[in-house]
């Protein structure tokens, strides 16, 4: 059984729904105490990351996830939600965040732009599968996908990491990361149950995690 975690950030209907086009079983979940039922749990999340957090500690959900990302089930941070995942965030000051992946989120650096582009980042852009240099294994959430394919995004500030924990990067601008992993932790910048056939790939593949 798949818990999505419902903490009053973002309407949630479009990734219940997502889940039932691939037959998965996903439900809404408010309560900390009940996250240890589930199998996989999904952290969604539109909006701003300080307000999100502030959600999450008001009845300690903040713990909650931490502790279900400890027991080795698999977790996945959509958008606002992978952004969560790490140490902390530049938005509208300087906020903690889950720490559960090493590195921050940050604004876009218009000044690294290439060409002149329109923040946010808004619209279909490609994602690129990363292999580590000493691997030509990706990660098993893009399994069936080609190297690089096309997903939809909406968002101001991106991941900055490590790339061992990179297993997706775009471009635009510059190259930023949009998808990692950590482990049983997943992150993933754009929206797939918004991104048609190869959204509804990544979470089929989560299913199976």
């Amino acid at each position: 059984m798949i818990g999505i975690v419902d903490y009053n950030m973002g309407n949630l209907a479009s990734v219940i729904n997502a889940f039932k086009k691939v037959n998965a079983d996903a439900q809404l979940e408010s309560d900390p105490s009940k996250l240890g039922q589930y199998d996989r749990l999904i952290l969604p999340g539109v909006g701003a990351f300080g307000d999100a957090m502030e959600h999450l500690k008001s009845n300690g959900m903040d713990e909650a996830v931490k502790a279900f990302a400890a027991s080795g089930k698999p977790l996945l941070g959509i958008c606002l939600g992978m952004q969560l995942l790490f140490e902390s965030s530049e938005e509208f000051g300087q906020t903690e965040g889950l720490g559960l992946i090493p590195g921050k989120v940050v604004a876009f650096d218009e000044s690294r732009f290439d060409h002149p582009q329109k923040v946010p980042h808004m619209g279909w852009n490609e994602m690129f599968q990363v292999r580590t240099s000493t691997s030509s294994v990706t990660s098993k959430l893009f399994d069936d996908l080609p190297d690089d394919f096309y997903l939809y995004f909406v968002h101001s500030f991106h991941a900055v990491c490590d790339d061992k924990y990179a297993i997706g990067k775009t471009h635009y601008g510059y190259e930023f990361v949009s998808a990692v992993q950590n482990g049983n932790i997943y992150g993933i910048q754009p929206h797939p149950e918004k991104s048609h056939e190869n959204g509804l790939k990544i979470i089929e593949n989560f299913t199976k995690l």
